[in-house]
């Protein structure tokens, strides 16, 4: 039997780790799998393990007031020093471009155990940007000895950087756990989502709006927010729903010009059910993250990327997502065309999404009851 452990600490993390986390625990006569939690982000980890019901073996428990990435890299490499003592594992499973990855990695490359990294290959071509991700992603894709990338592309850009040992093109987990999650949202009923949302008419196009990439911070997010702004008057059909990060340089821009807008409803930061509810019955999404760009497309929502680059550029090829960029006129621009041109919608609506089918996990499992 193979012990597997996986390292995670964020909430994208753990949703991505979430439904492979389950495949691997069904295969328990192949693998012996544990799991360790940094919680470099304490709270919005701990919603998504409570929904996806995944009790922790290892809780480092890192995060503090003002923590600073060299805090996060410190006592996430030292914690995972005595973790790797106890369970020895045969493979560390690490998923993305957070801190908590660049430690996992390295952690594993000090006890000479190997790594897996699950989003293997993606790049933006600019180590500024993302920050510090796209960093983090290259170097634990060069400590990993399994490559599990989510697209022909991210395997194309490991080759260029003299990485074709065991790597494979299996899609992105984050649309498992997408599915994974409606269908227990659906189990358990919709009426507290309902009623959480009882403030947004429904009858109306519902416009989700995410944002808080740090290189964002600033003049940027004012173009982002003087936009939806302006979408929001001259569309009296049209809701936004905003859910607002805990950043101040994120709140600031954002309530100062957006509050008290007709149409625009500033809320707190969504737990992960809440927000793929939401995402399901919205009309469209504009936003900065990475993994809303992989998940809206499986629903049929187009996206806007209100970024200058993305490393999730397979996207932008397909046709399922736009990028925008910060550029105030391009948003209105692009947002006034979705609303007003059905077949330029529906275009984007009903392109294939490039980055999975639901069935990720699954091949990962395989590849390594046969490979590791």
């Amino acid at each position: 039997m193979k012990k597997i452990l996986f390292v995670f600490g964020t909430r994208p993390e753990a949703i991505k780790m979430a439904p492979l986390v389950k495949k691997f625990q069904k295969n328990s006569q192949i693998f012996e799998t544990k799991i360790c939690v940094t919680a470099q982000h304490r709270e919005m980890l701990d919603q998504v393990l409570d929904f996806f019901k995944i009790e922790p073996h290892y809780d480092l428990d890192i995060m503090k007031p003002g923590q600073s990435l060299f805090d996060v890299t410190i006592n996430s490499l030292k914690g995972l020093q005595s973790v790797l003592e106890d369970f020895n594992p045969d493979l560390i499973f690490v998923q993305g471009d957070t801190t908590t990855v660049l430690t996992g990695a390295i952690a594993g490359f000090y006890s000479r155990i190997n790594v897996a990294h699950l989003e293997a290959g993606l790049r933006s071509g600019d180590k500024n940007s993302p920050f510090p991700e796209e960093v983090n992603r290259i170097l634990a894709g060069h400590i990993s000895s399994f490559h599990f990338a989510p697209t022909e592309r991210a395997v194309n850009n490991l080759k260029k950087e003299g990485i074709t040992k065991n790597v494979w093109n299996v899609g992105n987990t984050v649309i498992d756990a997408l599915f994974l999650g409606l269908d227990i949202i659906n189990e358990g009923g919709e009426d507290k989502y309902e009623s959480y949302f009882s403030f947004i008419d429904f009858s109306e196009r519902i416009i989700l709006v995410t944002g808080h990439r740090r290189e964002s911070f600033g003049e940027p997010f004012m173009n982002m927010c003087s936009a939806l702004k302006e979408i929001a008057e001259k569309h009296k059909n049209v809701e936004i729903v905003y859910p607002v990060h805990l950043n101040p340089n994120v709140r600031e821009p954002v309530n100062k010009i957006l509050k008290g807008v007709k149409r625009i409803h500033l809320i707190e930061p969504l737990s992960y059910p809440y927000l793929i509810w939401l995402m399901n019955k919205s009309y469209l999404v504009l936003t900065d993250s990475g993994g809303i760009q992989e998940e809206a497309p499986s629903l049929g929502k187009p996206v806007l990327v209100m970024r200058d680059v993305t490393e999730r550029t397979e996207g932008i090829d397909a046709g399922t997502a736009l990028l925008v960029g910060t550029n105030k006129e391009k948003i209105i621009t692009e947002t006034n065309k979705l609303l007003n041109n059905s077949d330029y919608y529906e275009g984007m609506s009903k392109a294939v999404n490039p980055y999975g089918d639901g069935n990720t996990s699954k091949r990962i499992v395989d590849i390594l009851a046969e490979n590791l």
